[in-house]
């Protein structure tokens, strides 16, 4: 995400959330010809999260891009899942989100601009028949609705927020040229998604020409979601 964000070269300072975040970093810091630092932090508490914005605003003077981009999954019903499990899921997923928009939205009002992208599921808005997955579902829809809540109070400030709904990519290192060769029935499109789909539509998001463009969810499904 980062790499597909810096591309265009006008942001100076961009947060992309993501776990693990040093290797993450490593490997965009190899795609971008911008300066780039990897912060380890967790994410889940607000301590950390306020000090996390403090170390890229004090290195980089401003903060124009937020990409929430982190949050635990795991399997499991209402019923037989512990309450710690659902706990740790809004913790990773959701309040994640709210501590990281919390510490960052100073930053951007005091530039009067700002870009908040937050990574929901496709889970978020319809469960496909997938069952296990409520605490998730639940925390990612929480997410969508956030977004929207947080993009009409924002908006005044200049600071859009918007929600991008990936599908399940099964191989993370596939990349748009390697998938295209291959056939997936799964999805209308007819081939498996990738990390570059979500980024181009994450970038967009995050760029000038998206100005107008708040409050809003993009499924990036392959037509999976109609």
């Amino acid at each position: 995400m980062t790499a597909a964000i810096a591309a265009d070269g006008r942001h100076r300072a961009v947060i992309e959330n993501v776990s693990p975040c040093v290797d993450h970093g490593r490997f965009a810091a190899k795609r971008c010809a911008g300066d780039l630092v990897a912060v380890e932090a967790d994410i889940t508490t607000a301590a950390s999260c306020e000090q996390f914005v403090k170390t890229v605003t004090d290195r980089f003077g401003r903060l124009d891009v937020l990409v929430n981009n982190v949050g635990d999954f795991r399997w499991g019903t209402l019923a037989e899942g512990s309450l710690e499990d659902w706990q740790d899921i809004f913790a990773s997923n959701l309040m994640s989100v709210v501590f990281m928009s919390r510490a960052a939205l100073p930053h951007m009002k005091k530039g009067r601009w700002g870009r908040i992208v937050n990574l929901g599921a496709v889970g978020a808005e319809r469960a496909f028949g997938q069952a296990k997955i409520s605490a998730y579902a639940a925390a990612k829809a929480a997410v969508v609705a956030l977004s929207r809540s947080l993009a009409l109070e924002e908006a005044k400030n200049g600071i859009t927020v918007n929600v991008v709904n990936p599908s399940s990519i099964d191989e993370k290192e596939l990349s748009l040229e390697e998938a295209r060769k291959l056939r997936d029935a799964r999805f209308p499109i007819g081939r498996p998604p990738t990390v570059e789909d979500v980024a181009a539509a994450v970038a967009f998001f995050a760029s000038e020409e998206a100005e107008y463009v708040t409050g809003q969810v993009v499924n990036v499904s392959g037509g999976w979601m109609l």
